[in-house]
This record gives C-alpha cells, sequence and structure tokens, in this order.
C-alpha cells in the first residue's frame, strides 16, 4: 500500500509547479548534516556563477539567489523559467557562516557550511538577591 500512491501519482512536486506562478520561484535543494558540516546542493543548470548566481547569509539564514536570462531569439516554444529563483534554508545553530564555501559544477551548486563543536551544557547565569 505504501508504494501505491507514489506509482499512481507521481511526484506531486511537479504537479504543483505547473501553471501555479509564485513571486521568485523556488530553487530545487538537496541537503545533507553531518558533525562536520552542512551541506546544500542546488539545481541551477545553465547558469553562469560568477555572473548570475549570489548567495548570502544573515541571522543564521542562507539565500541563494539566481537569474536565468531569457537568449533565445525568435518566437518559439519554451517551457524553461526565466527571471529571478529564490531559495533560503535556515543554518543549523553552531554554522559557521565565516568559512562557508561554494562551487558550481555541471549545472548543480555546491554550498559547504562548516559546523563548530556543539556547545555540550548550557551556560549558567546566577541570580543576585537585591
Amino acid at each position: 500500500m505504501s508504494t501505491l500512491l507514489p506509482r499512481l501519482f507521481g511526484d506531486m512536486s511537479d504537479w504543483l509547479e505547473v501553471d501555479f506562478p509564485r513571486p521568485l520561484p523556488a530553487i530545487r535543494v538537496e541537503d545533507r548534516i553531518t558533525d562536520e558540516q552542512y551541506v546544500l546542493r542546488a539545481e541551477l543548470p545553465g547558469m553562469d556563477p560568477e555572473k548570475d548566481v549570489q548567495i548570502t547569509t544573515l541571522n543564521g539564514v542562507l539565500t541563494v539567489k539566481a537569474e536565468r536570462r531569457d537568449e533565445a531569439e525568435g518566437m518559439g516554444r519554451s517551457e524553461f523559467r526565466y527571471g529571478l529563483l529564490h531559495r533560503s534554508v535556515r543554518l543549523p545553530a553552531n554554522a559557521d557562516e565565516a568559512a562557508i564555501t561554494a562551487t558550481y559544477d555541471k549545472g548543480i551548486l555546491e554550498v559547504t557550511v562548516p559546523l563548530t563543536a556543539p556547545e555540550t551544557a548550557g551556560r549558567q547565569v546566577p541570580v543576585t538577591k537585591k
């Protein structure tokens, strides 16, 4: 039974993307986390990463913005998405934002965020009597 629905309906996210405009289309991503790092991979085929991709962090949120320009000449059919693409993800609490690196290879942007050692215990705050 658990495999019946996926076989009948497939990937529902593709259905939701068709003909439903959004303010900024989301970039498809996958991520993984280990004790040492958080890695975010984003599908950005056909982009020039130095010109079309911007990565920022602010208050523990990593944001990837990209722009795909329509360079086709003449009329024809296109199902490609053009314009601005956007995706923001919350970083782990122990992310070292100053040491983030990014690479782009074969249409995949990979952002690596080193993680610092997690705090083993919280800090105790002393209470003083007035």
